[in-house]
């Protein structure tokens, strides 16, 4: 006689057990993603380790391992656990060398991301109305995104010049002219004004497609209700854009905040009050004597936990939100 327990369920499996037959039903799938977990994790996963141990010791140029001629140095640097992390967030020095330059990279991403989809968004919406050379102004609009990185700050560099054509044009119309390359200030605008000339066409496209996206019925019938423009955009536009829209804000966010070419491209290792941090770890690990690994190393540590955290509280939001609208 068999007795049965009462809220006795299967039994489960162990992941061993989950992985075999996942394995055995999937196999192919598996050999398909290995070449690419290879290549990651030697390309990606052992720099990762490697940075992660240089956050942990004092490592500099003067006590790393190198070669001179036909000498070999050996590493002289130590272990000396959590200290790098304490003195770039507690040190003496940590307003100067991080904080500030968090603040103005949180000022920097919001305002840069902000302008992004705001100017995106609008030429967008012109883009996606019946309009004679539609094509040719699609193209025109891409093409800051289509020219390569370098060749767009270099022209923004002579434009806002001393003599660069933006400060002709201020001064033609007697307005004043500012240093925007030497001034800190004006180095920080400058900063945004090439950041979102760069940004902008990613973020129109994106926007372009989930405007073709949206049904025309909803459009059609939120006008015989007797909504106007203004109604039909905050109701059947944004409403229609959400999951696009919170993709390319978080895509934005990421590229933004690492922003490493534009600032580096445009200002070098000067302009310290303009530089956002990916810049101020490159200037402590290569642009300056002796290199200091190690903190660098620990910049780039911290600057992947943050968005790894924003990340996870923005990704809660967006599902706390559209459970709270569905």
């Amino acid at each position: 006689m068999t007795v049965a327990v009462a809220g006795a369920g299967p039994k489960r499996r162990g992941p061993a057990q989950r992985f075999k037959q996942s394995w055995q039903k999937h196999w192919y799938a598996y050999a398909m993603a290995a070449p690419v977990v290879v290549v990651l994790g030697v390309l990606v996963g052992y720099p990762l380790v490697q940075g992660l141990y240089l956050t942990l010791t004092d490592a500099n140029s003067l006590n790393s391992a190198r070669t001179i001629g036909v000498n070999h140095i050996d590493a002289t640097y130590k272990f000396i656990g959590l200290h790098n992390y304490a003195d770039i967030l507690w040190g003496p020095t940590a307003w100067d060398r991080f904080w500030s330059h968090f603040l103005w990279t949180v000022v920097w991403t919001a305002a840069c991301v902000a302008l992004h989809y705001c100017i995106g968004l609008g030429l967008a919406l012109l883009l996606n109305q019946k309009l004679r050379g539609r094509t040719f102004y699609r193209m025109l609009l891409i093409l800051p995104w289509a020219v390569p990185t370098f060749v767009t700050v270099f022209s923004w560099r002579i434009m806002l010049g001393d003599s660069g054509i933006v400060n002709s044009v201020l001064g033609s119309l007697h307005l004043p002219q500012p240093a925007w390359l030497e001034e800190p200030h004006f180095q920080q605008l400058a900063a945004i004004i090439v950041n979102t000339w760069c940004g902008v066409p990613f973020m129109m496209v994106s926007l372009l497609g989930g405007l073709q996206s949206i049904s025309a019925d909803l459009y059609e019938a939120a006008e015989m209700d007797g909504a106007g423009p203004w109604q039909r955009f905050l109701n059947v536009t944004l409403p229609g854009l959400r999951s696009v829209s919170s993709t390319v804000v978080l895509l934005g966010i990421i590229w933004t905040f690492n922003q490493f070419a534009i600032i580096f491209l445009l200002f070098g290792n000067g302009a310290p009050d303009a530089q956002i941090l990916v810049t101020w770890a490159y200037r402590l690990g290569f642009g300056q004597q002796p290199r200091d690994y190690a903190q660098s190393a620990a910049y780039g540590v911290l600057l992947l936990s943050i968005l790894i955290v924003f990340t996870s509280f923005y990704r809660r939001w967006l599902a706390r939100s559209e459970k709270a609208n569905s």
